[in-house]
């Protein structure tokens, strides 16, 4: 069956159906991951948003409900040039097209994503329909199209918490603005008690636990619409050891008196160079997001990580209120490993005193 996507420019595409039936609407984007369509189907961050692979094929080996980053598909839809019918894997508990059907998400195949990609690194990214009946999209409704309450929309709604298997080293209390699990399983595989608390969990309820650090995780949408939780954020800066990732980065910079910008087409994917400062080395990492913090706004801290495609910052280090945060994923599961010491240095602040 034809499926379509309608931009909000007025351009249509014409694929084949697979997924879930129905419609959808989004800010479309992309992303350059070679591998990992499990965790991106599963990360919160695309909350809003219709996913474009530019990787040609998608689903070669399968789908590991182990490796979902939450309990559902969060992007309102999902393109790709091909999917593989036929998967081989042994880990394997399902394919591509049954998974979308399980969680209602539409998909749509055959599409030119170069194509679509082109016109979202030249115009930005925009708005789009995915639909069977191009000609029933309202336009007006199109251009209106906003991902608002995005961190309500996703974070979890009571405290959770998870034990390493062996001796806790330390406890981390985990804001979830839309966290991936791989951030729980790298603490714990550390070593670290994690308790991960609802977004708006008041900073006086976190503190009164006593935990040795907090870590702030990533989510999706504009994040200057979390007054609530940047608040919440300056309240906890320099009473404990802190670590942002993603969102957690940019409310940070919010919470300190610095500004975000939204970016271009934003940076999606496990290609993404960038260099630490201090040591002059580059790195390769994992990303997904569509605002950055500017640099040249922040008040309390200082760029510790720059994006070598377009300068971007992607860190920052608040030395006087020992925190340090970052825009990449130092997690990324499927993706690059090389900032996963960030995690031990997290670790040691945390402990170091104890």
């Amino acid at each position: 069956m034809k499926r379509y996507i309608v931009l909000e420019n007025g351009k249509v595409f014409e694929g084949e159906a697979f997924g879930a039936d129905g419609s959808a609407t989004g800010e479309l984007v992309f992303s350059t991951g070679v591998v990992g369509f499990t965790e991106t189907l599963s990360d919160p961050s695309y909350y809003g948003q219709i996913v474009v692979q530019t990787f040609p094929a998608v689903g070669n080996y399968g789908i590991m409900y182990e490796d979902m980053e939450s309990d559902r598909v969060w992007p309102e839809a999902y393109v790709v040039r091909e999917y593989c019918k036929a998967p081989s894997n042994f880990r394997m508990d399902t394919d591509v097209d049954s998974f979308l059907k399980k969680y209602g998400t539409v998909g749509v195949c055959g599409v030119d994503t170069r194509a679509l990609t082109r016109i979202i690194r030249e115009s930005g990214v925009m708005n789009a329909v995915v639909t069977d009946n191009p000609r029933s999209v309202d336009f007006k409704k199109l251009s209106e199209y906003r991902i608002v309450n995005a961190v309500k929309a996703v974070t979890e709604s009571k405290k959770e918490v998870y034990r390493p298997e062996g001796k806790s080293v330390c406890t981390v209390a985990l804001y979830d603005y839309g966290a991936k699990r791989n951030i729980i399983r790298a603490l714990l595989k550390r070593g670290c008690t994690v308790v991960s608390y609802p977004a708006y969990t008041p900073a006086e309820e976190v503190l009164a636990s006593d935990p040795d650090g907090i870590m702030l995780s990533n989510g999706p949408g504009d994040p200057a619409e979390n007054k609530e939780a940047i608040a919440i954020i300056a309240e906890l800066l320099g009473k404990k050891p802190l670590f942002g990732i993603c969102l957690g980065h940019q409310l940070t910079a919010l919470a300190t008196g610095g500004k975000t910008v939204k970016l271009k087409y934003g940076h999606r994917g496990g290609n993404q160079p960038v260099k630490d400062l201090a040591s002059g080395r580059t790195v390769i990492t994992s990303q997904n997001h569509g605002y950055a913090v500017d640099g040249a706004s922040l008040k309390k801290g200082r760029v510790s990580h720059i994006n070598v495609n377009d300068g971007t910052c992607e860190g920052v280090a608040y030395p006087g209120l020992n925190a340090m945060t970052v825009q990449f994923h130092p997690e990324a599961c499927a993706g690059p490993k090389d900032m996963e010491g960030l995690f031990e240095q997290f670790i040691r602040s945390m402990t170091e005193d104890k």
